[in-house]
């Protein structure tokens, strides 16, 4: 089972926005049947293969085994992945793309949107790649946020120098800064 399985066809989404198919596929965690599902969900098995047989479809659940039970032939389905991602390429830019500000939040969305993509195609082999996240809260004046936003820069084209190398495993490194909300109001 992957990780992350990244939607980025509009079938794999339809076929995943229906309530009754999101339920269906959160008892595909571990193998079960059609049968054994509709028992947990309270359905018939007939409403619940005709679900997975839209998620095997989109590629979101695969048959994994079979059994003969009373004389018939029953699948046995599992989830393809533990976490599903819809990609912003299903909607696509609304608009024109402009050059944006490095300082931008738009800047700083098509980013995430990046991040978002590379991870996701990370293969599942290397899914255990030694990888980090930080994240943290500061809180910088008003009047000296430039000093911060020029300390941070030049902190990071340091480490860009150091080790942007052609030696080595490549890394991708994204550090992003935006206005939080006040957690006190």
């Amino acid at each position: 089972m992957l990780d992350v399985l990244y939607l980025d066809e509009i079938g794999q989404a339809e076929a995943l926005f229906k309530p009754q198919r999101i339920d269906v596929l959160r008892q595909l965690d571990e193998p079960r049947s059609c049968t054994e599902v509709a028992h947990k969900l309270d359905q018939t098995p007939q409403r619940i293969y005709y679900h997975v047989k839209r998620l095997q479809d989109a590629g979101l659940v695969s048959r994994v085994a079979e059994r003969r039970v009373r004389g018939i032939h029953e699948g046995i389905y599992q989830a393809n992945a533990r976490s599903y991602w819809l990609s912003p390429r299903l909607v696509g830019r609304i608009g024109s793309r402009a050059a944006r500000d490095a300082l931008s939040l738009g800047h700083l969305l098509d980013l995430v949107e990046e991040v978002q993509s590379d991870v996701a195609a990370i293969e599942p082999a290397k899914a255990e790649a030694p990888s980090i996240g930080v994240s943290g809260n500061i809180r910088v004046e008003p009047e000296r946020r430039q000093e911060f936003l020029d300390d941070l820069t030049s902190t990071l084209q340091e480490l860009f120098s150091r080790y942007g190398g052609a030696q080595g495993e490549p890394f991708k490194l994204v550090v992003a800064c935006y206005p939080k909300g006040d957690p006190r109001g």
